[in-house]
Parts: C-alpha cells; structure tokens; sequence
C-alpha cells in the first residue's frame, strides 16, 4: 500500500514538473528555477539553450557561473534579501551565452511557492533581453554627449516649433540660459530683419520633410547681432510622424564682420584717394582767402566788418582743420615709429582731457595692467586716438544726470590677451541708435549737433589703428552707452 502511494506520489510529482515544464516554455521570456545556494533548478528551453554550450548540462551549475564578477555579489545579496522579505527584486546585468559572448539582460527575482514541496525555498528569475534597449541608451548617450559638447550651438524643438533643448554652445552663443529659452519659440531672438516669406519659406520646407540651410541674423540677449548659417533637419518618428525639429548652428558673426571690415577699408581707400586730390584743390583757394581776410582786417576800421571777417576767420580755420584732418588719413604718416609704452599714452591722453571744461563733471577710472610690453607705434597718433575716444566720451555724457549710485564715469582699461593690448574705453553715455553703428567709422558722420564736431575724428582713429595692423570695434545701446574696443598685436 505504501509503495502503491510512493509510486502515485511520484506520478504526480512528475506531471506537475512536465505542467511547470510547459507553462515556462510557454513564456515569452527566460525563465529559470534557482535554488536557494544559487544552482539552477530548472529553466524553459530558451533559458537552456541560452547557457549550454556543446550540449554541456547547466542544471546543478551555479548562476553566478553565468555572470560577471562585478554582479556576483549583487546576485548574492538579491537572494537573500528575496529569501527574507519574498520582495520581488531586479538585476540589470549580462548572461554569458553559450558562444561566450553576453547578452544585456534585467533579472527578475521573485520567491516560487510550489505544491508538494517540489520547489521549496527556490526562486523564480525571468530575464529579459534589454540588448536592443541598451543599444539605443548607448546611442542616445553618444549622441546627448555630442550634442552636449559640441562647440556649435544647437536647439531641438517640438512640432510646433518651441523649443525643448538647448545646449552649452547655444546658451553661450545667445546670452539665454536653458531655463529661459525651454518652452519659448525660437522668434524670441528674431532680429525682425528679415521679411516673413523668409520664414515662410524655411517652413514650408521643413515642415515637408525636407532640410533647410540658411543665413539667419538674430539677436543675443543684450541686444547684439548674431550671425549663423543654420541647418534645420525635421525628426521623423520610424512610423513617419513628424515629431520635432534639429536645428545646428555655425557662428558666422567674425565671417560678416571680416566682409564689413573688407568693404569698410575699400571704401576707406577710395575716400582716401578722394580726399587727398581734395584737400590739394581746395587749400589752395583756402589759404588765399585767409590771406585776403587778414589784410582787410588791417585796413577796416568798420565794426560790423570786423565782426564778420572773424566769422570768416573762424569758418576758414574750421575748414582748414578739415583739410588737415583729411590730408592726415589720406597720405602716409611721415612721424617716427618707434617702441611705446601703451599705458603712459593712455595716461598723458586722460591729463590732456581731464583738463576739458566738459570733463570737469566726470570720473575717468583708468584700469591698465602692469607690465604690457612696448609696441612700434607712432606715440602722438596712438595718443590722438586716445583723446578722440575720450572726448567722445565726455560728449556722451553730456546731459545725463548723475546720482549718488550713478555717477557721471569713463572707465578706460587695457590688458594682454594671446598676442594683442586690449584698449577699451566705455561710457554710461547716451548711446548710438544701431542704425548708425555701421557708419560710425564714416567720414563727416557724427550724431552730434551741427558746428559740435566735424565727423573725422573717428575716420581719421579707424585709419590710425589700421596702419598699426591693428582693429577697432565699438558696441552701443541707447540710454546704456557705449564701448569702443582697441586690439593692437605686439608683434608687427
């Protein structure tokens, strides 16, 4: 009677592994049975498969066999843990294949409670193949690592067109942070300078499909222009869903600015020719009239005549200061080049306009840094250039009224950076529309009142700083002021 329960006992048993044999086949994943000190119990076909290899038995193998050294201990620690609170637990890991390479898999644990104590203190692990989804993490990093620290500014939007990424470059780039752009359309940095078929026209591209490259002026934060060739990609989902825009940008704000420069110094070169046939043809007749003006001068008692031969007198020598100020760009400097000093220039040029009535008011704060080397410069014109930015300045200011917290300032520095003096001269002033920031170099353009001042200063220091090898640059706001920068390299 015994033996005949024994034997129906082990029928049953029996059965039940075959059911547990076919319901873990059945499973979609890999599935295995662990015992307590770790061995493998049981596994489905595809879990067998996965570990044998030349038909070698797995079972009674220990599953830390299986896996790297890194995760033997973690596999270890997840049993018991599994085995005291029956908590369903998960390792992400690699499974050593049959051919000896490994397979990306998430474990989970799970405590296995089977009738006739069959399974008793086992455990349940289903893995996962997550190769696929590790593949694309793996891309998804290379690609946010490349996007991330990449040098040229790049956005990602939604469909829509707001924006969802920025990175370092393009916060660098556009003065915005991260936080500030997220959720915003790109317009937030339109410059309005182009006409709305432009835009038009870019979407219409992308929007079919297509990429679109184009040259785009924008607007940083505080108001400057900033150029780039940008390339707009659409993000296509795999199901053909058009779910985003990828947009690259190049900076092509040192590009424009070499092409204004270029166009600048042609147009430099023609008004210099111009201007050294006019200063010939019109001393001349100039020199004669002041002649004339002096003799009537001495033979006219004539109070009204007197009067207004000294307003003569104070035109021809305003235009004879023109003649000069022209014939000086226009011919080659006949003074002595020679080792100067920067900061001692700068300095002699602030004493020079401190003594200015204009500049009684006025703060001139002067930063220089120790130990700039000396360059071959000419010291009076390099001195004159000072003194025009200076004026300049001082006019500014003129107007503006000062307070306790904001007093009337011209703040002058000079520093070494890589192979150049940098010279900065900025004031708190009134500011230059941007309109007239591309003809500030021009000559006879001034935004000062009519007989204030003749518009060569500037023209004549643009020509200065260019015999030198050198560049001059000046960025401005209205009611903010203005800031004109000097770069001279050391080595000429």
């Amino acid at each position: 009677m015994t033996k005949s329960v024994n034997l129906n006992q082990s029928k049953e048993i029996k059965s039940l592994h075959n059911d547990l044999r076919y319901l873990f086949n059945a499973l979609p994943d890999i599935t295995y049975v662990i015992s307590q000190d770790g061995r493998i119990v049981e596994g489905n076909d595809a879990g067998i498969n996965l570990l044998k290899s030349n038909n070698t038995q797995i079972l009674s193998k220990h599953f830390c066999d299986f896996l790297p050294a890194a995760s033997q201990y973690q596999f270890e620690d997840i049993l018991r843990r599994c085995s005291k609170s029956g908590e369903r637990l998960r390792l992400e890991t690699t499974l050593k294949k049959s051919d000896n390479t490994y397979l990306d898999v998430e474990l989970f644990f799970s405590k296995l409670y089977v009738l006739n104590n069959e399974y008793t203190d086992c455990y349940l692990i289903v893995a996962r193949d997550i190769s696929d989804k590790k593949k694309q993490e793996l891309d998804l990093l290379r690609f946010t690592n490349l996007a991330h620290f990449t040098v040229n500014p790049i956005e990602i939007t939604d469909q829509h067109g707001n924006i969802i990424y920025v990175n370092p470059a393009f916060e660098q780039a556009s003065g915005y942070s991260k936080e500030e752009l997220v959720g915003k359309n790109p317009n937030i940095f339109s410059s309005r300078k182009h006409p709305k078929s432009f835009w038009h026209r870019m979407w219409q591209t992308i929007s079919s499909g297509k990429v679109w490259v184009g040259e785009v002026e924008n607007l940083k934060r505080n108001g400057d222009p900033f150029y780039t060739q940008i390339l707009v990609s659409p993000i296509i989902h795999p199901d053909g869903e058009l779910v985003g825009y990828f947009g690259i940008h190049r900076d092509i704000s040192d590009q424009k600015y070499l092409e204004q420069q270029l166009i600048h110094a042609q147009k430099m070169e023609s008004i210099g020719m111009l201007a050294a046939g006019l200063a010939h043809e019109v001393g001349n007749p100039l020199a004669s009239i002041s002649s004339l003006v002096q003799i009537i001068q001495r033979t006219s008692e004539d109070e009204f005549t007197q009067e207004k031969l000294e307003l003569i007198k104070s035109q021809v020598t305003r235009i004879s200061r023109i003649i000069r100020d022209l014939v000086d760009f226009s011919r080659r400097s006949t003074y002595e080049v020679q080792l100067t000093d920067v900061n001692k220039t700068i300095r002699d040029a602030i004493e020079i306009v401190k003594v200015s009535k204009k500049a009684k008011e006025i703060i001139i704060n002067s930063k220089l840094e120790d130990n700039l080397p000396p360059i071959m410069l000419v010291p009076d014109q390099i001195e004159q250039v000072f003194i025009n930015l200076l004026l300049n300045a001082v006019d500014a200011l003129q107007g503006v009224i000062p307070t306790m917290e904001n007093k009337k300032q011209i703040y002058v520095h000079s520093t070494l950076i890589d192979d150049f003096i940098v010279i900065t001269v900025e004031d708190g002033g009134k500011g230059i529309k941007q309109d007239d920031l591309s003809k500030i170099f021009e000559p006879f353009f001034t935004t000062k009142k009519v007989g204030e001042g003749t518009g060569l200063g500037l023209w004549v220091s643009y020509g200065i700083i260019k015999s030198f090898r050198g560049e001059i640059r000046v960025k401005s706001n209205e009611n903010v002021g203005t800031t004109f920068t000097i770069r001279l390299p050391i080595q000429q």
